[in-house]
């Protein structure tokens, strides 16, 4: 059972301590890192959230102390007070490794169990005990260092949106259950039986209802929730800088976010990024690096050799062409004796989970050009393929056919990978992108019909307007992407604005009229009143902090997150509930 502190109070934090509190007496809290008992003396590592200081024992100040002293294990949290001096053996590792404290009174405030992992940054243990135990492993000081880098970037947000006339509003975390999108994590009303609120997504809805009410700029650092299959660096839950503007267009919101992007790595980084950061519309980005999220450091940009191809007696080639498809390529410029045939065939296998059937190459070397396809061409038509990638030796040619939203996205990928695995990119290096301009609707397969590509309150380009009901699919929204390193870190669009087009809009999007008051009724009446042209953005804010810690893993940034199903190792949520609790919210199980 641990002491109570008395009349002790901490005067300083553990990382504080430097050679100016010489001769002084200080009192310090916190946990035992390590304990070293040499016979006559004891050393104590004390950590708190600022560091680490010596603590020492000596056998000739006090009997009672020593031997309460020995007693002391790792983890334990205790109080001590003594007077600082000057260490013998200086540590130039940690910041207060110049001094120590030689203690003159202890109280042990609790005793710890053996911890099931070590409180350390190198101790290589498994997630699974990680997110179990996340209370002793948000001890280490590199995951106390991503939480406190967490709360250092929202501060800076806050100060910077402040200054700049937006109003924090906080939105319903009960909110109306949306027909768009990934699935709502739905909540039963007791109060209203067989009802259900949504967790929500994203305010989206009650951000646009912000500006109908004349709040002109607002932002919220906000929960949001998505029932989705999860990949690796998803979460069931996730923060969103959210942002929005009246009186704006495209421009406005560019320009705004761009100062902040400045003063989010100027003063978290100490990195100037370039104003303006570089554009891409949608088309281009796809045209030249296959995705719309583009990592800008590093080449191997595609290129399209359909018309070079397209009588060519490789039928893998032409066929592609001639279904109105396409054949491009990449080129792995100078690192071709990096690859063998069996590298080559891992890369074949990795595009072939983007829907591809298979990658041809062309590798050329001093010996001279090797390639499964040289024999299916003449030799100038050879020489003028080699020459339109731009091929020289040294270089690996890498090509897919095939549907042209399969080839850019088998070689989107690739490129990435290729680089990943060559490893030719600068984890230090940034590189910011707006892409812009994207499509307004994607067709969905499955439903038969268009669907907003980001959501049904995009504003289409004003030029594109009278294709709504034409011709849809090239359409082009006031919707713009930041990204970042191949990442996106936020995206958001202008809104539509008047009642009319927005019943377009849903027209478009095959709702009926009844259908599209019963899902949004409410929206389509607040528009009746008088509304601001108005966009906003939304970051990723889990996303953003991964980028400035440097992290790979969403998890390492989170306080406590979810693991790929979903699930918390430490509450051992979600759980079964009581039969009674169910009766309560009126709601019946079926886990047949």
């Amino acid at each position: 059972m641990g002491e109570k502190m008395g009349n002790l109070r901490r005067t300083l934090m553990c990382g504080e301590l430097r050679p100016e509190h010489q001769g002084k007496e200080v009192v310090l809290m916190g946990w035992v890192q390590k304990e070293r008992n040499l016979g006559s003396i004891i050393f104590l590592d004390l950590r708190d959230t600022t560091g680490i200081s010596q603590i020492v024992f000596d056998d000739t100040l006090s009997e009672e102390l020593f031997s309460k002293a020995e007693k002391i294990r790792s983890e334990y949290v205790v109080a001590v007070k003594g007077n600082v001096r000057i260490r013998q053996s200086i540590n130039k590792e940690i910041q207060t490794g110049e001094v120590e404290v030689l203690a003159s009174e202890l109280k042990i405030l609790d005793e710890s169990e053996t911890p099931p992992i070590y409180i350390r940054d190198d101790d290589n243990v498994s997630e699974t005990m990680r997110l179990k135990y996340r209370y002793l492993d948000l001890r280490k000081p590199s995951m106390q260092g991503k939480l406190k880098l967490r709360a250092k970037t929202a501060k800076v947000v806050r100060d910077f949106l402040s200054e700049n006339y937006f109003i924090e509003v906080e939105t319903p975390m009960l909110t109306k259950p949306t027909p768009e999108g990934a699935r709502d994590y739905l909540v039963p009303s007791r109060v209203n039986p067989g009802e259900f609120y949504a967790l929500p997504q994203s305010p989206q809805l009650m951000k646009q209802l912000l500006m109908v009410s004349g709040m002109d700029r607002y932002y919220q650092i906000v929960k949001c929730f998505r029932d989705e299959d999860l990949r690796a660096n998803r979460q069931p839950e996730f923060t969103q800088i959210d942002i929005e503007m009246s009186f704006v267009d495209i421009e406005d919101i560019i320009s705004i976010n761009e100062k902040m992007l400045y003063r989010i790595f100027k003063e978290l980084k100490g990195i100037e990024i370039q104003l303006p950061i570089q554009r891409l519309t949608y088309a281009e980005s796809m045209e030249r690096f296959g995705v719309d999220k583009p990592d800008l450091r590093f080449g191997f940009e595609l290129v399209d050799v359909s018309e070079l191809v397209r009588n060519s007696d490789f039928r893998v080639f032409s066929s592609a062409v001639e279904n109105l498809g396409s054949v491009r390529g990449i080129n792995v410029k100078g690192f071709a004796q990096d690859f063998t045939r069996k590298d080559i065939s891992s890369l074949e296998e990795y595009v072939k989970t983007f829907g591809a059937k298979g990658l041809a190459w062309i590798k050329i070397t001093e010996d001279g050009i090797t390639s499964p396809i040289s024999k299916f061409f003449g030799e100038d038509e050879f020489a003028s393929l080699i020459q339109k990638m731009n091929g020289e030796s040294g270089d690996l040619l890498l090509f897919v056919a095939d549907k042209t939203p399969v080839v850019l996205d088998s070689l989107g990928n690739l490129r990435n990978e290729v680089a990943k695995k060559l490893k030719i990119i600068d984890p230090n290096e940034l590189k910011l992108v707006w892409i812009t301009e994207f499509p307004l609707f994607e067709f969905d397969e499955e439903e038969n019909r268009y669907a907003a590509k980001h959501h049904p309150f995009t504003h289409p380009m004003d030029e594109d307007i009278d294709l709504l009901e034409t011709n849809p699919e090239k359409v082009r929204a006031k919707a713009y992407d930041i990204v970042i390193n191949g990442d996106e870190m936020g995206g958001g669009s202008i809104r539509i604005n008047n009642s009319e087009l927005q019943k377009r809009m849903f027209k478009a999007l095959g709702f009926s009229e009844e259908e599209a008051i019963e899902k949004f009724g409410f929206l389509l009446e607040a528009f009746k009143y008088g509304t601001p042209p108005h966009g906003g953005i939304a970051y990723g804010f889990d996303r953003l902090i991964m980028l400035l810690s440097n992290s790979s893993n969403i998890r390492d940034v989170i306080a406590f997150p979810k693991t790929q199903s979903a699930t918390c190792l430490m509450t051992e949520a979600p759980t079964s509930v009581t039969q009674s609790q169910l009766n309560e919210i009126h709601v019946k199980l079926d886990l047949q």
